[in-house]
């Protein structure tokens, strides 16, 4: 698994602690493309199949509990949500794809914002694509890479939920995305691995988007 990630220094793995402990406040949540604030920080965009985990790993980042709203419901987040991290980085939850319980004309709705988002957004140094471990990706995750590839957005694959994954099935899985994602052109060459529940892999992806607010 080290071969399909990278090895962070003690000394880069506090400051992501510092920086992630920083005061960090909800801006505002968007529907509309007119809604945008102006690009005034790097922006890191937390995306994934609805119930994936990203709001509880932006909590755990954050070291906060209900920073993000959490939700067993699919499709709870609607909009684009921007957060203030100690006035260095914004983060933006963006809303899940598939599975949502909202009108299909909802879903073409947000396809469209995000979509439009991704293309223009000047600002925005990565995507974390949050896929489930115990899933793998799909289809909805291809479509989402191809809409990043072609956008020229670099986007880091980001599992959640490994601590419910045998060592052994966490392998075979990192080798074969690994290998998915060599074929494309936007996709960031390292994985990472995280737990929410556990914290695990949360000092090391704090450390790598640490790095892209200087």
């Amino acid at each position: 698994m080290d071969d399909a990630k990278i090895l962070y220094s003690d000394f880069e793995i506090e400051q992501g602690r510092r920086l992630f402990a920083q005061e960090c406040n909800f801006l505002l949540g968007i529907d509309k493309l007119s809604q945008l604030p102006v690009c005034s920080l790097p922006e890191v965009a937390f995306a994934g199949r609805s119930n994936v985990g990203k709001s509880s790993l932006i909590n755990a980042l954050t070291g906060r509990k209900a920073l993000a709203r959490t939700s067993n419901t699919p499709g709870r987040t609607q909009q684009l949500n921007f957060f203030n991290l100690g006035k260095r980085l914004i983060l933006v939850d963006l809303p899940g794809y598939g599975y949502a319980k909202v009108s299909k004309t909802q879903v073409a709705a947000w396809t469209r914002t995000l979509k439009s988002f991704l293309k223009g957004r000047v600002a925005l140094r990565r995507v974390c694509l949050l896929i489930d471990s115990r899933i793998g990706l799909k289809d909805l995750d291809r479509e989402m890479m191809d809409m990043l590839d072609s956008a020229a957005v670099v986007y880091q694959v980001v599992f959640t939920k490994v601590d419910k994954l045998k060592s052994n099935d966490l392998m075979i899985l990192t080798k074969k995305t690994t290998d998915e994602l060599n074929k494309r052109s936007a996709a960031f060459p390292a994985l990472a691995f995280t737990s929410s529940n556990k914290l695990i892999g949360i000092g090391e992806l704090r450390a790598g988007l640490a790095s892209l607010s200087d």
